[in-house]
């Protein structure tokens, strides 16, 4: 078996690459690759890359994430995020190669307060969300064996992330103001680079499975939630936290414009992933301690 990986060094790529190295022989590459031409910004020479490579498996971890600039560049974030998957699954289905591509609560208006599941109507708010949902598209269009996983607030241990955000915060000042009206799941990139390679080796032998799904840790919160479990169980840890318990204040998203809108309801329904692959997704929390476990 042999698995090409794009986006090797991103939160989620640099977990892949562990998590996908007992499964075949792993080509990782990332945009600085010089032996392979791995640059989404030309996305028709990735179809060379795919060709001469030659793998069973194609896994994209790369994308345009940044929201907010997204909204001042649309053909670029349009090119990373649909055109380019667009030609990753082009070559997929030549090539008789599943790809396995990750997608985002983004792709919903977020509406509501119901979980949102794979089927639900579409709508994104954003130019992040409007060309990851076209990126889908052109992948479920091209026929190949494919997964597509939606998820939602990833974090990683390496590099930065709102937990460390909030603890450099908090060891800095008297009061925080958080948003309390954006609820979602943090999910680890560990977490999600397990899932992945469980749920592309069971797809190898049953690949009637092929299709979109969401997967995101278990329960929910808000970043206020988020943050108040992030301070506190530092502080317990013995963490220089000058913020007092009660100066968490809960506000609105309206209290940080931003040029992006964001989705409120970011809740995913993971049952049609946990029923066809026979997995178990922890609590949120789980992850997020594992995390501050690591860099306090």
């Amino acid at each position: 078996m042999k698995i090409l990986l794009f986006g090797k060094n991103g939160q989620v790529g640099w977990e892949l690459q562990r998590a996908l190295a007992s499964l075949g022989e792993l080509v990782a590459l990332d945009s600085g690759s010089t032996e392979w031409h791995a640059n989404f910004a030309d996305p028709e020479a990735l179809a060379a890359t795919v060709r001469a490579v030659a793998p069973q498996w194609i896994v994209n971890a790369t994308a345009h994430t940044a929201v907010d600039k997204a909204e001042s560049e649309p053909d670029l974030a349009r090119t990373l995020n649909a055109t380019a998957p667009g030609v990753l699954a082009r070559e997929a289905t030549a090539i008789g190669a599943t790809l396995l591509h990750y997608s985002t609560d983004y792709v919903f208006d977020g509406s509501g307060s119901t979980p949102w599941v794979e089927d639900a109507a579409t709508g994104p708010l954003s130019v992040y969300g409007a060309t990851k949902l076209e990126g889908e598209e052109a992948i479920r269009r091209s026929g190949c064996t494919h997964l597509i996983l939606r998820t939602s607030w990833v974090y990683a241990a390496r590099g930065g992330n709102f937990a460390k955000t909030m603890l450099k915060l908090a060891a800095e000042r008297d009061a925080l103001k958080v948003i309390a009206d954006q609820i979602g799941a943090p999910t680890g990139a560990d977490l999600l680079a397990d899932v992945s390679a469980h749920a592309l080796r069971q797809l190898a032998h049953q690949p009637q499975l092929s299709g979109t799904y969401h997967a995101v840790a278990a329960g929910q919160t808000s970043w206020h939630g988020y943050a108040r479990h992030v301070i506190e169980h530092a502080r317990a840890a013995g963490w220089p936290i000058r913020v007092a318990p009660d100066a968490i204040e809960a506000v609105p998203a309206s209290a940080f414009p931003t040029p992006a809108q964001r989705p409120r309801n970011s809740r995913l329904d993971t049952r049609k992933l946990r029923d066809s692959f026979g997995l178990h997704l922890p609590a949120w929390q789980t992850g997020v301690d594992r995390l501050l476990a690591e860099i306090l």
